[in-house]
């Protein structure tokens, strides 16, 4: 593979460093890190069957999280380089870990919601401050579930969290508690919310999109792996945009392999709820990517300075961070200005 000259010596720089490991077959190991089960996650699985991982010599070595917090904890031990994650756990990684943003995984405002059971549903609708002032919302702090749900009950007219009982749950547990008759309310993201309304009657009351509150999914990196490697992040991002591409131009294969790589976690889902996940959570080519992430005043500096401000007012974080410091467009760049992975994430 070919690079621009302006390139090459951070590049040839890169691959002798002692932290990139080989393997037998030529391709160079990469660890990466999500959460299973996520529709933003899919371009892996593609990648996996369709052998693209290998073409651009790469190797890629999987870690899972339930959640966001754990995942980018787990940067600290260099437990993994690259991945995808939720944007509340994006800016706490960054705050916390040094962890940068790289790219945008998906537009998940619509699937990061705020359930209530069918039969209650339009008693709230109704007068949602007075049915849900003082009320168990069980949410996975510190994650986009949590950001959405705040901003449903605070577009309401009740404050967050000081107007409802909130209980901190992993995804799995709010489903088993809701479904048991625990809570009032669920803060959920997508498939969980597939699941909820399949398993317990539920309803989606409120999104972040209907609150206005805008949940970008974000790729991300430890700083100093990128900073080091930055031919391989370029490598990573472009297997990642040809599964978007893929996924637009063969939306019946995507949702087979969709409910085949959910399946892989226990999670089965109707086709249904497999096409909205299409629908409703919108994927980036490269050049969406850099129209979003490029600017002194870019769209996702401001999707994730949203996300900032949530979580200093949830005491998270001390100070708002600005996401200038860590949203960092320089390796969709690099895939763009060269023309080889330009081609390849382009499915050309």
């Amino acid at each position: 593979m070919t690079f621009k000259r302006s390139h090459a010596l951070l590049v040839a720089a890169a691959l002798t460093l002692p932290g990139v490991a080989a393997a037998q077959d030529g391709t160079t190991e990469i660890k990466v890190s999500y959460q299973p089960a996520l529709y933003w996650a899919l371009p892996y699985y593609i990648a996996d069957q369709m052998g693209w991982w290998e073409d651009v010599g790469l190797a890629p070595s999987y870690s899972t999280f339930p959640s966001g917090a754990p995942q980018v904890a787990a940067a600290a031990a260099g437990d993994w380089d690259l991945g995808g994650t939720g944007s509340a756990p994006a800016v706490l990684g960054a705050a916390r870990f040094d962890i940068i943003t790289i790219g945008i995984t998906n537009n998940e405002s619509a699937t990061n919601a705020m359930m209530v059971r069918g039969d209650e549903a339009e008693a709230i609708r109704a007068d949602p401050a007075g049915q849900l002032r003082g009320q168990r919302l069980l949410v996975t702090t510190n994650s986009t579930g949590e950001y959405a749900s705040a901003a449903c009950i605070e577009s309401f007219g009740l404050n967050y969290p000081e107007d409802v009982e909130v209980v901190n749950l992993n995804q799995g547990e709010i489903i088993s508690a809701f479904a048991s008759g625990t809570g009032k309310m669920a803060g959920l993201w997508a498939p969980n919310i597939y699941t909820l309304q399949d398993r317990a009657g539920a309803e989606l009351l409120c999104s972040g999109q209907d609150a206005g509150a805008i949940v970008p999914g974000a790729l991300i990196a430890r700083r100093d792996y990128a900073e080091a490697n930055p031919e391989l992040v370029a490598r990573y991002l472009a297997v990642f945009l040809r599964g978007v591409e893929y996924i637009r131009d063969n939306n019946d294969e995507a949702v087979a392999m969709m409910a085949d790589f959910y399946a892989l976690t226990g999670v089965e889902l109707p086709e249904e709820f497999l096409r909205q996940e299409i629908a409703l959570r919108p994927m980036f080519t490269l050049d969406e990517q850099l129209e979003i992430m490029e600017g002194d005043a870019s769209t996702a500096v401001e999707w994730f300075n949203g996300l900032g401000g949530y979580m200093t007012s949830t005491g998270t974080l001390e100070s708002e961070l600005d996401a200038a410091t860590f949203v960092d467009p320089t390796y969709m760049r690099l895939v763009a200005d060269t023309p080889e992975l330009a081609a390849f994430a382009r499915g050309e």
